[in-house]
């Protein structure tokens, strides 16, 4: 049997990717920007169906930065943040002096919870602290409840900063993810559903707001013949050798969704006679997930005591990695004395949550040696 290692998302190749690549080596295009930066940025737009205009970055993180910072927000301000989240959704408060306030999760799609959301603006705005934007992620990219979520953003009138960086390719009632909100951030780490290595991009609603994102990525450097600089600026910029990665990876941006969706339905299958197992699928048909992590719960109640970390052990045992989910933000130490409104939603799906291997890369083989592995777990 083959004992190779299998990674729980790994980067997977399409072909042309190297196309795009040689073609910047050939012309000289070896810089954070040049013509395939253009054409990423142009593929994403159509590929997203919407009036966006997009800046090719050098991470999500960097995207939620400078997004924060185009919607307003500065040193002593409150932002809420969903807690059942990776931390580079919170990272970026921080950068900018601001406290950030955590919401928990609902149960059915895992993401912010509408009612804690109202909750908390109610709360911090009679201390005085109205918060001034609302970060909501699409969790492994299952959208969170758009319509819920943006009715009391609406109602309070506070800005939504979209964490679309696990969800391109996944949509809410027919609508992409990275649409819904005043600003959105796209991630292409290594992990994701296609990568440029390292790299991410801004969605915005106008071209002068990503013209001003493009301004403060590439140092904020002024109009001028030297340079002269009048606001702090980054270097966020992608580059054009990422950009020709991330060109060829759009062509198998819809068949790797399918391939990933299609792990999804493998452990559905599976998981269907085995109790105490509940496999983290779409609450209707209003949602459409690519399913970048395909996760399950692990209740010991009903699979005779044993529990999400057993099963990871017993996987990692054979060469498998999978993972616990997101351990919540407001559980962290790192944040773990800021303000928190919610139940014990996101404490329980990260006490009980396993995300299992997902790639879009993954064999018929690994799929056996994964099934070998639960029949043992569980038989």
């Amino acid at each position: 049997m083959n004992n190779s290692k299998i990674w729980l998302s790994s980067p997977h190749m399409g072909g042309n990717e190297q196309k795009y690549v040689q073609e910047a080596f050939d012309t000289n295009w070896i810089a954070p920007l040049g013509p395939n930066v253009n054409g990423f940025e142009k593929d994403l737009e159509t590929y997203l169906k919407s009036n966006a205009h997009i800046g090719a970055l050098s991470s999500g993180t960097a995207a939620i930065h400078l997004g924060l910072i185009l919607l307003g927000v500065k040193a002593g301000d409150e932002v809420i943040c969903q807690s059942m989240t990776f931390s580079a959704s919170a990272n970026p408060i921080m950068y900018l002096g601001a406290t950030p306030v955590f919401i928990d999760s609902e149960n059915e799609t895992w993401n912010l919870c509408p009612h804690a959301l109202e909750s908390a603006i109610v709360d911090r705005t009679s201390k005085g602290k109205k918060p001034k934007a609302i970060i909501a992620v699409h969790l492994y990219g299952m959208p969170y409840k758009v319509d819920e979520v943006h009715a009391v953003a609406d109602k309070y009138g506070i800005p939504v900063l979209e964490d679309s960086a696990e969800a391109l390719g996944s949509h809410y009632k027919n609508k992409k993810c990275g649409t819904f909100g005043d600003i959105a951030a796209l991630s292409f780490n290594g992990n994701k559903i296609i990568t440029t290595s390292g790299g991410g991009a801004i969605v915005t609603q106008s071209k002068e707001t990503k013209d001003k994102a493009v301004f403060l990525s590439t140092q904020a450097r002024d109009n001028a013949p030297h340079y002269q600089h009048s606001e702090v600026g980054y270097n966020y910029r992608m580059s054009n050798i990422c950009a020709g990665i991330g060109r060829g990876q759009m062509e198998v941006l819809d068949a790797h969704i399918q391939l990933r969706r299609e792990m999804n339905q493998f452990y559905s299958s599976y998981f269907e006679s085995i109790e105490g197992i509940t496999v983290f699928t779409e609450p209707n048909t209003d949602y459409y997930s690519n399913h970048w992590l395909s996760a399950i719960i692990v209740n010991p109640d009903k699979t005779g005591g044993k529990t999400r970390e057993d099963l990871r052990l017993a996987l990692e045992a054979e060469g498998i990695e999978s993972r616990p989910l997101w351990k919540p933000m407001h559980l962290q130490p790192v944040f773990e004395s800021y303000p928190y409104y919610g139940n014990n939603v996101a404490e329980k799906l990260f006490e009980n949550g396993l995300c299992l291997p997902s790639g879009s890369n993954l064999t018929v083989e690994d799929k056996l040696r994964i099934k070998d592995v639960f029949n043992a777990f569980f038989k």
